[in-house]
């Protein structure tokens, strides 16, 4: 976590590239960011599929995206995804001898209740699933679902109403119709749904630093004059 002086010196710094119009739309976009839903996915195979998912969070305003990879490695499809990767915090979990149970474990700490998405176990329909406390709702591989692991930890199984033959939609469908679903129900009856001050600040300096070119040799510039600053009696920003 960055020192909370230079984080506010280093946003005062980057919006002077900015213009007042972008800087605006971020902060409106910003506004309706929530981390009371949070998507994860696991081991999902198809590139276009996770990443027709996070062009859709970004659209529904969904903030952090999971990817469990035991099997599968996610990569991202631009051409879907249209950009949407930059606007939202991925957290990967690749690295442990059980990535399922380690992202789980992690996300039940945080105080958020783990609810599957399958037609096969029993389980309540999306609209009629409780939204009062923080939700990881979770999808699994395209072609066997979620695995023993997520069934065994999940505190809920929900479903999408269906009323013809196909037995299931595809991921990124499904993923798009739990989300519009939920995160309309989040903002209508919710007040407390938006990230908090501390978080709005971190991923606001984030956005500043994607949409300025080259921001690498901008902040490098910054650093030079705060660093320099910090070692004299002057105060830079």
């Amino acid at each position: 976590m960055l020192d909370l002086k230079y984080q506010a010196c280093l946003t005062n710094y980057l919006e002077g590239f900015v213009s007042s119009r972008r800087r605006e739309r971020l902060k409106e976009v910003l506004d309706e960011r929530t981390n009371h839903l949070t998507i994860v996915l696991e081991d999902v195979y198809q590139s276009h599929n996770f990443s027709a998912v996070l062009r859709s969070a970004d659209i529904f305003g969904i903030q952090h995206i999971h990817f469990i990879e035991n099997r599968n490695k996610y990569k991202i499809s631009e051409d879907v995804s249209m950009g949407s990767t930059q606007w939202l915090s991925l957290h990967r979990y690749q690295k442990f001898e059980n990535n399922t149970i380690e992202c789980l474990n992690q996300l039940k700490n945080k105080g958020y209740r783990i609810v599957a998405t399958t037609p096969h176990e029993k389980s309540v329909t999306i609209n009629r699933l409780p939204i009062e406390k923080p939700l990881a709702l979770i999808f699994g591989t395209e072609l066997t679902g979620i695995s023993e692991d997520v069934k065994n930890m999940a505190d809920e199984f929900v479903s999408i109403p269906m009323y013809g033959f196909t037995e299931s939609f595809n991921i990124s469908v499904s993923a798009a119709l739990c989300m519009h679903e939920l995160s309309t129900k989040i903002r209508a009856q919710l007040k407390n749904y938006q990230l908090s001050e501390a978080e709005k600040k971190e991923i606001y300096l984030n956005w500043l630093k994607v949409s300025i070119k080259k921001d690498e040799l901008v902040i490098k510039e910054f650093d030079q004059h705060y660093y320099e600053g910090k070692n004299s009696t002057s105060n830079f920003g």
